[in-house]
């Protein structure tokens, strides 16, 4: 009988892992073009994907020529902490809140927290650049409508992300079972005390759903080389670049609220 030395035994698990994660790694979707289910062939995939492609209101977007208005209300925070799990959802990495974690007010309407995740390089660019990152929180109303929040991140080489850096040893260590991470408050992600853009948009992943309603703030944060290269690493290699390109505006307004009022 031949056995396995450990050169020969490590090699073939990592192998054997790396197929694996390959194999389940996609919902049917994935971000290399190459495969031919990348993001310029998802509409064609299914049938209840075919908004990706036909949809007029598609996100993300460049936020170049914008609106200042005092129309829109401010973003009205009233977040609790609750329990959450890190998950690998294969084309992300994901904070899901599993108990009720607070919400966000929107021109009267609540929207709840689901669950927080990210982009590298970032979905949404400012006059046509492109960040190294781009975290998304997603709401949900009791109307079925969704509100998306996102933020953007330039590299730093000694300031980390304060939330990233909170999670970090759950995230080198993510494989496939969820992480408990105890109580989060989604307060922590550190939202920018800046103004923001608001535009009518979709989601920026299969079945690309319109009639989202985004938020994108203005100001820039900061995240270290290592914080990203760790929320790419534990995803499968066509996922590690997840960002679906920007889409065209079409008859759309941005507004921009200059500045906010949080509460």
């Amino acid at each position: 009988m031949k056995f396995f030395s450990n050169t020969e035994f490590t090699v073939a698990f990592f192998l054997y892992s790396f197929l694996l994660l390959s194999a389940c790694s996609d919902h049917g979707f994935n971000y290399d073009e190459g495969t031919g289910r990348g993001p310029s062939c998802w509409g064609t995939l299914k049938p209840e994907w075919g908004t990706c492609s036909a949809g007029r209101e598609q996100s993300p977007i460049d936020i170049g020529t914008v609106q200042v208005s005092s129309r829109l209300g401010d973003l009205q925070r009233n977040y609790t902490p609750a329990e959450a799990v890190l998950r690998n959802r294969t084309e992300d990495v994901a904070v899901v809140f599993l108990g009720h974690a607070g919400s966000i007010t929107i021109n009267g309407m609540v929207y709840k927290v689901v669950n927080c995740h990210w982009h590298s390089p970032s979905e949404h660019t400012l006059n046509g650049t492109r960040y190294p990152l781009e975290v998304h929180i997603v709401h949900r109303s009791d109307e079925n409508k969704i509100a998306v929040v996102g933020i953007l991140y330039r590299y730093s080489l000694l300031l980390p992300d304060p939330f990233i850096a909170s999670i970090f040893p759950a995230i080198s260590f993510l494989g496939r079972e969820d992480i408990p991470l105890g109580f989060i408050n989604p307060e922590t992600i550190g939202f920018p005390d800046s103004g923001y853009y608001r535009y009518n948009g979709s989601l920026t992943t299969p079945p690309c759903s319109e009639n989202v309603t985004w938020t994108v703030f203005k100001e820039v944060k900061k995240v270290t080389w290592f914080e990203v290269g760790a929320l790419r690493r534990v995803l499968p290699p066509q996922n590690r670049d997840n960002s679906r390109p920007t889409q065209p505006l079409n008859d759309r307004s941005v507004l921009l609220h200059p500045r906010t009022s949080l509460t």
